[in-house]
């Protein structure tokens, strides 16, 4: 199923050409999902408190912000390079494998860093597995909520995803509660739900060892290169990630200005997380109805998050929170399910990683502005913020317009 009715462009219309039990699509993607939600129980719990582990072991705040943000962009920046050769290869389940074994076993390594060298080397090594592993995984969901619904698979999957992102952190913060700080501990811990989503990886590669099976073959009548909506659609999502705050800068607020108690911060992050995974599915099941014109709306209700956050006293910045949550489950579902429907097939893992890439930079380039921005001017970040989401409306509309064209 695609931008309801549509077709992505150069498509003709579908037909079956063989395929799987239709139940098949949606227990595929629960199984993802469960590889995602262990995954995240891992990733999200170790990333909680990486912080506090490498002041303790000597590093100054600024090599945790540097390290931090070249994460992210190593993160994002490497998908261009992996969605590449996933498409050229053909092979998705060997390149998510491979990304799956170093993501996941990266952060229990943590346990055995004796420097802050060595923990911020794992990190690093951690955000180079997610960018091998990602592209591939995503051109396989795209594959198997081609009948489902793409925003309600994506949807599904990242609600299992923040379900894990909740999950670790709490698990983490009982960790340190019961031994006082242990943090090589908590580290150590984190190695049984990698191994965990690890299994299940297997057991779905075993399963489903062709995941195009489980899409509704289409022919493809311009299947050389990708449509003039998708570098539209890019632009709009490169404008919308420059102007989201990560949450570092927003805790760093907090903490700064006394708009809560400390011990309340990672609280209001799992409350975010877990307004991510209701909002997931929820728009999901809107997109698959109204199509790109929700994305639009999203942004102008996710907009509203910076002066809440940043402007707002207690009560506020919880509600800020809130539609940052909001955003973020957007961003990591029906933003990505809209991707699979302006391709071709047979390039989605390419795309899938130019996309995360044109992401990440300018993610990176808007964080490290409002960085800046915050020294100098809150209300001038805020405004930054607002006006950079909002820009990437005109664009949405246009690529929202084009799919009710291909319909008509």
């Amino acid at each position: 199923m695609t931008i309801p009715g549509a077709r992505a462009e150069g498509e003709a219309p579908s037909t079956r050409t063989g395929g799987l039990a239709p139940g098949a699509a949606l227990r595929f993607v629960v199984f993802l999902g469960m590889v995602s939600l262990l995954a995240d129980m891992t990733y999200q719990g170790g990333r909680s408190i990486t912080g506090p582990f490498l002041a303790q072991l000597g590093a100054s705040a600024t090599v945790v912000g540097v390290f931090a943000g070249l994460g992210e962009l190593l993160g994002y920046g490497l998908r261009i390079v992996s969605g590449y050769f996933s498409d050229r290869g053909g092979n998705y389940w060997r390149v998510a494998i491979v990304g799956y074994v170093i993501n996941l076993l990266a952060i229990p390594a943590l346990a055995l860093a004796g420097s802050w060298e060595v923990a911020v080397a794992l990190m690093m090594l951690e955000r180079t597995g997610k960018a091998i592993r990602k592209p591939a995984r995503d051109a396989m969901l795209s594959h198997a909520t081609s009948e489902m619904g793409r925003g309600w698979g994506f949807g599904l999957h990242k609600a299992m995803d923040q379900t894990g992102a909740l999950l670790g952190p709490l698990v983490m913060a009982a960790v340190l509660f019961a031994t006082r700080g242990s943090y090589r501990l908590g580290f150590a811990l984190l190695l049984v739900p990698a191994l965990l989503s690890f299994v299940v990886l297997l057991a779905a590669r075993r399963e489903y060892p062709r995941p195009s099976d489980l899409e509704v073959k289409k022919i493809e009548l311009e299947a050389t290169g990708t449509s003039r909506s998708y570098w539209i659609y890019l632009g709009a999502s490169a404008l919308v990630a420059a102007g989201y705050a990560d949450f570092p800068l927003i805790a760093y607020h907090f903490a700064k200005s006394d708009a809560m108690p400390a011990a309340w911060i990672p609280l209001i992050y799992s409350l975010a997380m877990a307004v991510s995974a209701v909002a997931a599915p929820a728009a999901g099941w809107l997109f698959d109805r109204v199509g790109v014109a929700v994305i639009a709306a999203s942004v102008v209700v996710a907009a509203a998050f910076a002066p809440l956050v940043f402007l707002g006293g207690t009560a506020l910045a919880v509600a800020g929170m809130a539609l940052w949550g909001v955003g973020m489950g957007v961003q990591e579902s029906i933003v990505r399910a809209a991707v699979a429907d302006l391709v071709p097939s047979g390039r989605r893992a390419g795309a899938y990683g130019v996309f995360d890439t044109g992401f990440g930079v300018f993610w990176f380039l808007g964080s490290a502005l409002m960085g800046i921005l915050y020294d100098r001017s809150i209300p001038a970040l805020v405004a930054f913020s607002v006006a950079a989401q909002l820009a990437a409306l005109p664009l949405l509309l246009v690529v929202a317009s084009k799919a009710r064209t291909t319909r008509g």
